[in-house]
Formats: C-alpha cells, structure tokens, sequence
C-alpha cells in the first residue's frame, strides 16, 4: 500500500519535468496572442504550441468568428493580404509577429491559425480585438453545413479514338471543398452544369459519397460527359444548395472522323446510285428484233454498262472484212513491161473483121475481095 503514493509522486515528478511543448503536443495545437486588443496599424506576437513539427503555418486575423463556432464564412471574413506564414520547429512550437488589420466583416475577431503543409489539417484560434473595428453579433446557429471550394478546379481525362468518330466526350472534375457550417455534410448531392458558348447551362445531379465535417475539407471528383459529336469552346459548373461554387471552360476538338466519312459518302454513294441507275435503264429500255434491247451487244447476256474507255478503232468494217489485197509486181520505174529487156519476146496477133453493112448481093466468088489485115506487134 505504500508504494502507490510513491508511483504518484514519480509520475507528477515527471510531468513537471516534461517541457512545455512536450505537454502541448499531447493534446490539440494552441495558439496565444501577446496581446488581446491592439488598433490597426499596430502589431501582436503570435505563438503556438503543440503543432506537427517542421510544417508550414498560415497566421491572419478573421472577423465574424469565435473558437467555439470557428471562422464563419472561411477565408472570406479573413484579412488575407495580411496574412503571414511561419514555420513549427522541432518540437512544433511558434513565434511570430503579425500585423493588425481590419478584417473586411465585422468583429468578434480571431487571431486563425492553420496547417498549409503536413501530415494531416489542423486550426487553432485565439480571441482578438481590433481597437475601432466594428463590432456586430454572430448569425444564429442552425444546424446544417456549408461547403465552399478551396482549390481551383481541375478536369483530367483524354480523348480516345472513339471520341474521333462521334462518341461522347468525358472527364472527370476535381475540386477541393471545405465545410464552413456547423453542421457536417453527408453525401452532398451536387448539380453539374455544361454550357455552350452563350447558351445556359443544363444541370445534371451528382451525388458524392462521403461526410465532410464542420472545418474539415475533402477532395471531390465528379463525372462530366457531353453529347456525342460535341465540340468546341463549353464551360463546366458546379452547384451546390443552390449557389454556384466553381466554373471551369473545357474546349472539345471536332470529330475529324466524322467528316472523314461523310466525305466518302458523299463520293461513294452517288457513284453506286449511277451503276444502279444504269442497270435499271438498261433492263427497262425497249426491245429489238430477237429479244434484246435495242443496241444490246452481241451475245444475247445483259451486263452493267462498260465504264471502262477504251480507243476507237479506225476504220469501217467494210474496209476490215475485205482479204487483204495481192502485192504489186515489182517493176523498174524506167522500164516499161514492153521495154524491159529481161523480157521474152511476145506476138500478139489482133484479127480486125469488117463487116460491110449492106451485104448486097450474095457473093457469087469472084466479085467483092476479103481483106484480112493482121497486126503483128512484138521485138525486132
């Protein structure tokens, strides 16, 4: 039994050896001002303790915000040219001077410090009062949460080759949203909006799985499609209880496929209509002798019109259809067939006959005489 109040006393003995940041970092980080009231113009020293160690801290004073409720309406009820930035040592301790400046609302003012870098997302406030601001009281409290966007937009995603040819474009939109209620936010439901050049945005419901808690942020990613064959400059929203958080333009190149087919349609299809319209005329005009179409090729066998072109052929068929004709006798052009002297000798004998008109008389024998001329014609 007397060795319990022994373990007490080692254990308070420890504690009030620890250091002080130690003791801090133990529990939730805190953050204390070297002043509680100071005018603009003027500055106080900002320090913290129990901090994540070597991290980077963002100091700036808030109006319209109490520790118990926390900023209300985020960074924007926060002086945040004003801002400074400070980083935790080893041991996750700060020490910083800050600037007083009016916040654009009114006071109850804090002194809002938190994590831009580390592990995990911290804040911590301290109560502060900027001499000659004005004061008004904080909105009543209701229970429901209030998102707004941290971070800009970003669409990730690419066109495949299916997008080329008409299918629908698609990506994914990320953005980071804080809750700046009081309440945590479960499954929020969010509107998605995409607009053509001046066209209104049509609206398309996405619900985020998920719960966001009052102060805390997290990282949305919502589905963005467009009808097929879609292109050129269109703009993506994001809406929330019916407030529009974040727009981002997204330009969507032309399906180049799509043209590419209609080209080739517009030459194939005409040439297919002319063969088949040649084949109708062909079976519809009228008839010959024998059965065939008039002007119908030999043959008797109806086919599709030749287009093929092909070279005249010169000519009758008169001249065609005759034998070909026997070659000249080669003969010396300055010997004639008589004057040739490789020649044999030819007689031609002519027998001339004359006959007298008016017989006359029968010849009795010694009357009219009988001339016989004969011509001899030949070489010597």
């Amino acid at each position: 039994m007397r060795r319990i109040p022994a373990l007490v006393a080692a254990l308070v003995i420890a504690l009030l050896t620890l250091p002080v940041g130690a003791v801090a970092a133990a529990g939730a980080p805190t953050v204390k001002v070297s002043a509680s009231e100071a005018g603009t113009g003027g500055s106080v020293v900002v320090t913290g303790a129990g901090w994540q160690p070597k991290v980077l801290l963002m100091m700036l004073i808030c109006g319209r915000a109490e520790p118990s409720r926390g900023v209300i309406g985020g960074t924007n009820s926060c002086a945040n040219a004003d801002a400074r930035a400070v980083t935790t040592d080893a041991n996750g301790g700060f020490s910083k001077s800050l600037p007083v400046v009016g916040p654009p609302v009114p006071c109850p003012c804090v002194v809002h410090v938190a994590t831009v870098t580390g592990a995990s997302q911290a804040a911590a406030d301290a109560v502060f009062t900027v001499a000659g601001h004005p004061v008004e009281p904080l909105p009543r409290q209701v229970g429901a949460g209030r998102l707004s966007v941290l971070t800009d937009p970003r669409l990730h995603g690419s066109s495949g080759v299916l997008t080329w040819f008409g299918a629908p474009p698609a990506r994914t939109l990320t953005i980071t949203v804080g809750n700046l209620g009081l309440a945590p936010v479960k499954d929020p439901v969010f509107q998605i909006g995409t607009a053509h050049g001046v066209f209104a945005p049509q609206w398309e419901e996405q619900q985020w799985r998920g719960s966001i808690r009052p102060g805390a942020k997290a990282r949305v990613e919502l589905p963005v499609a467009l009808a097929g064959g879609a292109h050129g400059d269109y703009t993506v929203s994001v809406r929330y209880g019916g407030k529009v958080l974040v727009e981002q333009p997204w330009g969507v190149g032309r399906p180049w496929g799509v043209t590419l087919f209609w080209v080739l349609a517009g030459i194939v299809v005409p040439a297919a209509v002319f063969r088949v319209g040649m084949a109708v005329v062909d079976r519809t005009r009228p008839r010959g002798p024998g059965g065939q179409p008039s002007g119908a090729p030999r043959g008797g066998g109806r086919r599709m019109p030749d287009l093929t072109l092909r070279m005249p052929r010169f000519g009758t068929r008169e001249t065609r259809d005759q034998p070909p004709s026997a070659p000249a006798s080669a003969t010396l052009p300055w010997f004639t067939p008589d004057a040739d002297p490789g020649a044999t000798t030819t007689a031609t004998t002519t027998t001339v006959t004359v006959t007298d008109p008016d017989p006359g008389p029968p010849d009795t024998g010694a009357g009219t005489p009988t001339t016989d001329t004969t011509k001899t014609k030949g070489n010597t």
